[in-house]
């Protein structure tokens, strides 16, 4: 790479780059208020601003029903993640193991799970499982294809960060005598996580938003709650407005966390 290039794509931005930027964001920013302002008076138009579809908002026991399938989200996700990032560290292994009776099968697992829809695999455990005999509850029927789905892409994401990390780390470690498995767990997979941890924590906002699929089992998250709300008090696009705040802010605070994980440390 010539260093003219590596200007281009790495160095500070100049003065006039700057100001593009500034000028675009503002521009977008714009752009985005006028559409919301659209949108807010095409509601407002078909009266979906009327008080009757918003007053039970000011009822607690609205609040209590939909803080519960929150916590069902959250439950789910929390779950999702855990095996996401166990079975991601497992498939990571051996794709790159040296023994191919290990990293074919890691490959075959990966690339299986990577291309096969969330909503395919929570229809397995919701349709096919249970005519095999294997019955699950609807918490692990939403829970287990979205932590499976997201392993694959976690055990991705390890590799990148392990191949990130200076070979001669390893060579060092070696030459005072450690195994491989020293090697890998003491010197290198420490350092690759430094690397890829605010990548990790944003998969948690693609695991909160698939735990969305949990109306397909009519387990009780936060969507599914947003549905008999809809379906008692006919108010359509008043539910969906605050649910879609609330998945904001979630995914908002995760989003923060990464940002601060990603801060280098003096």
């Amino acid at each position: 790479m010539s260093r003219a290039l590596e200007d281009i794509l790495f160095g500070a931005p100049t003065p006039r780059a700057r100001a593009l930027t500034r000028a675009t964001s503002a521009t977008a920013a714009l752009l985005l208020v006028v559409l919301a302002a659209a949108v807010a008076h095409r509601f407002h138009d078909a009266g979906q601003f009327e008080a009757r579809l918003w007053k039970f908002f000011v009822w607690p026991s609205t609040w209590a029903f939909l803080a519960e399938g929150l916590l069902g989200t959250l439950a789910s996700a929390a779950m999702a993640a855990v095996i996401a990032l166990t079975l991601g560290l497992v498939l990571m292994v051996g794709r790159l193991a040296p023994s191919r009776l290990l990293r074919w099968p890691a490959v075959a697992a990966i690339e299986f799970l990577r291309g096969t829809p969330t909503l395919l695999l929570i229809y397995v455990c919701f349709l096919v499982l249970p005519q095999a005999g294997v019955k699950l509850s609807t918490y692990w029927m939403l829970t287990l294809p979205v932590g499976l789905s997201t392993a694959a892409v976690v055990a991705e994401v390890y590799r990148a960060g392990v191949l990130a990390v200076p070979r001669g780390q390893a060579e060092a470690a070696r030459s005072l005598g450690l195994t491989e498995a020293q090697v890998f767990f003491s010197v290198v997979f420490p350092q690759a996580l430094r690397y890829i941890v605010p990548a990790l924590v944003a998969q948690l906002v693609i695991v909160v938003k698939d735990t969305t699929f949990g109306y397909v089992v009519t387990y009780g998250e936060l969507m599914q709650n947003a549905k008999v709300l809809i379906a008692n008090y006919h108010s359509l696009v008043p539910v969906y407005l605050v649910v879609a705040v609330l998945y904001c802010l979630v995914n908002y605070a995760i989003s923060r966390a990464s940002r601060r994980l990603g801060r280098p440390r003096h």
